[in-house]
């Protein structure tokens, strides 16, 4: 036996926070010495951070070049790395990254070539030159070798090279971000990597919110021959969690032994450089020594997703921004509702965390809920009562019930809730309005027009966007709290994409947790809440219609969104992934949905449909310039700051699309549309198998688009 022990980590690192960065990287390796491992793998770039983004182009990139050697030059001087492998995450001027932005990709790939190290260094460690390149390190009685993040899921990924040049242990340093339904096709690949082919397989991730719009989601994990022997945890709040796995080696070479075809394409490999270290890495048998076992793989289900993701990013935000806590407006339907509930959960995350000794959660607990004589938080409806403002900004055009839901639901969660009328406010305006012009706008239902009718919902909308920022601003001086709070919108991702929201109302934030979320996903999730959370009132609040009650009830009317939006929030998911995941425009969206709707609507039916939504789509789409930063969770996002590059001004006619349309609709003929209805129906009978393709199919999974 060759008996290997290994650790890989989640680290909560703080782009350009560089002495935090530095003391947490110590400690990981520390937590994997004391462990007993003899190798330590770090996420990628977990020096600078990874979100430094454009950083690395700054005109001081010298100074900030020296930083990051000095930060590695204090971790080698030390203890810290004697008698431990150590896999450390930073850039260097020739840099193996993908982001072609900020660094050039190695093509180098037949020999490694001697890298000058910076003077300071060379001189600290009496060594003048480093080898540089793709290769590995050959120790006496094993080899190991690094891929970085995506290079896993490149077509010829470079362990399958690496394998059959005898490299048994691959360290996958990573910065890979949650998104819904992801990790098992992260997880998948994993085992992909190491079940063919044998090997020991390190991942370690970034875990938390470093200072943009993604949550990493850590799952540090030890794969060994396609089986999970050490998984970490997904969301979480600790800064630093070290994973550790004992393995056999023999199994390894066992495998590959068997397997005829890696033993020939092996016979013929293209040699790649190494690096010869005269050290032993393994113990011999060792009966006192315990095997690691294959695990049961942990998957959260998406809503839990929903709740522990968005809320652990939260606490990050908060705790790393100086506020003293949140705002939202509470309005009492499905999305504000959901934003409560993500920081209900936020709350008892940090109070569990507490509960089981995590000394920095709780001292930023304190610092946050401003604590006195050694107090901390134990009761998360008390701990939120502290740091969670909510607000029901209502109108006479608002229910009592959604007046009452949101009442509730603060109850339950515990957050310091008020109950405000904006009639007056809106008058004044209106007022104003009227000695200006010597006219006063009505609602459509009143005798008004279209125009009037929208305004009248835009100012009610904008006034609680700015009332919002007010309350934020001063409520914590009113208590006589420190600090400021932080505003959270609640705007969802198809609301986005539809451009079913006002401009600078309150979806406009500081930041929104749920707008990269569908509407289906946080029904779903409210479902789960009432229930896990135990904010039982959050089932009735699924249960409601969605509507924005900005225009009057009457017996005879009542504001619906679907209605407003001309389309469902169903179809919206089914748009949304078209456009963005499958890469559809009008025409080519129009031929997948005759596939997909050509059971129920005709050809014609289905034109009108998608060119409604890309009228409103395209007539709206400068709304996402100003989008509130969002937790990014969903493959569909519009969100335009860097993920959905598209622009915003738009002929909304789209005069060449929508003609294009037009022909196909009327060369289908009455006969190909009863085929394509009987097709329909026997893939619906036969599980949906044929008839739809890919694109169609797809349109309906939220699994689709990692």
């Amino acid at each position: 036996m060759r008996l290997l022990k290994v650790a890989t980590c989640n680290l909560n690192q703080w782009a350009m926070d560089f002495n935090c960065n530095t003391k947490q990287i110590k400690e990981s390796i520390a937590k994997a010495k004391e462990a007993g491992a003899v190798i330590r793998l770090g996420p990628e770039l977990e020096i600078p951070g990874y979100g430094c983004e454009d950083h690395f182009l700054e005109l001081d990139t010298w100074n900030w070049f020296r930083c990051r050697w000095e930060c590695l030059k204090d971790i080698l001087l030390g203890d810290w790395t004697d008698g431990i492998v150590c896999s450390i995450g930073m850039p260097v001027i020739k840099g193996s990254e993908r982001e072609l932005r900020w660094f050039t990709a190695w093509k180098q790939r037949d020999e490694l070539v001697d890298f000058q190290l910076p003077c300071e260094i060379s001189e600290a460690l009496g060594q003048k030159s480093v080898p540089f390149g793709y290769g590995f390190v050959k120790f006496q009685d094993t080899a190991i070798a690094a891929e970085v993040c995506e290079e896993l899921f490149t077509p010829t990924p470079p362990h399958s090279e690496l394998a059959l040049n005898g490299v048994e242990v691959f360290m996958n340093a990573s910065g890979s971000h949650h998104q819904l339904r992801k990790l098992d096709v992260r997880l998948r690949a994993f085992i992909g990597a190491t079940h063919t082919r044998g090997g020991v397989y390190l991942y370690s991730n970034h875990q938390g919110c470093d200072g943009g719009r993604l949550y990493y989601d850590g799952c540090a994990c030890v794969v060994v021959n396609g089986d999970v022997v050490a998984q970490g945890s997904q969301f979480s709040l600790k800064d630093i969690e070290v994973v550790v796995a004992q393995i056999d080696l023999d199994v390894v070479a066992s495998l590959r032994g068997s397997l005829s075809s890696f033993q020939e394409q092996a016979s013929c490999k293209t040699k790649v450089p190494s690096v010869e270290v005269p050290y032993s890495l393994c113990l011999p048998f060792n009966l006192k020594i315990r095997l690691s076992v294959p695990l049961k793989i942990k998957y959260h289900s998406p809503e839990e997703e929903i709740a522990f993701g968005p809320g652990c990013w939260l606490w990050d935000y908060l705790r790393r921004s100086g506020a003293s806590g949140f705002l939202l407006p509470l309005s009492g339907g499905a999305d504000s509702s959901s934003v409560a509930a993500i920081v209900g959960c936020m709350c008892q995350l940090v109070v569990k965390d507490i509960a089981n000794g995590d000394e920095q959660v709780k001292a930023d607990a304190i610092r946050i809920g401003n604590y006195k004589d050694g107090e901390y938080p134990t009761d998360s409806r008390e701990f939120a009562k502290r740091i969670f403002y909510t607000v029901f900004m209502g109108s006479e055009n608002s229910s009592e019930m959604t007046r009452s839901r949101a009442k509730v639901l603060s109850d339950e969660i515990g957050s310091w809730h008020l109950d405000v009328s904006i009639d007056g406010v809106v008058s004044a305006l209106l007022s104003l309005f009227q000695t200006l012009t010597g006219k006063r706008p009505r609602y459509k239902i009143d005798g008004g027009s279209n125009v009037e009718n929208l305004s009248l919902q835009n100012i009610q909308a904008r006034i609680r966007m700015v009332l919002a920022f007010m309350l934020a601003s001063l409520l914590p001086w009113v208590h006589n709290k420190p600090g400021f709070y932080l505003v959270l919108g609640s705007s969802n991702v198809d609301e986005g994409l539809r451009g079913y929201l006002t401009k600078y109302d309150c979806s406009s934030a500081d930041i929104n947790p749920i707008g990269s979320i569908s509407k289906q996903d946080l029904r779903a999730f409210l479902r789960w809440a009432a229930i896990h959370l135990g904010y039982s009132s959050l089932a009735d609040v699924e249960a409601a219609p969605p509507t924005a009650e900005l225009e009057p009830i009457r017996s005879n009317y009542s504001q619906l969104d679907e209605v407003d939006m001309g389309m469902t929030y169903e179809e919206l998911s089914v748009y949304g992934r078209l456009r963005k995941i499958f890469r559809c425009g009008p025409v080519s969206m129009f031929q997948s949905l005759c596939y997909r709707w050509g059971a129920r609507l005709t050809p014609s039916q289905v034109a009108e449909k998608v060119k409604h939504f890309f009228k409103y789509y395209s007539i709206n789409r400068h709304k996402m310039t100003v989008l509130t930063p969002s937790y990014h969770a969903e493959s569909y996002s519009p969100e335009d700051n860097r993920f959905d590059l598209r622009q915003f001004l738009y002929n909304a006619r789209w005069p060449y699309q929508f003609q294009k349309i037009d022909e196909l609709v009327r060369e289908l003929d009455v006969k190909d549309v009863q085929e394509s209805r009987t097709h329909e129906t026997v893939a619906a009978a036969s599980d949906g198998v044929g008839g739809m393709g890919v694109a169609a199919t797809g349109s309906g999974n939220p699994n689709v688009g990692f």
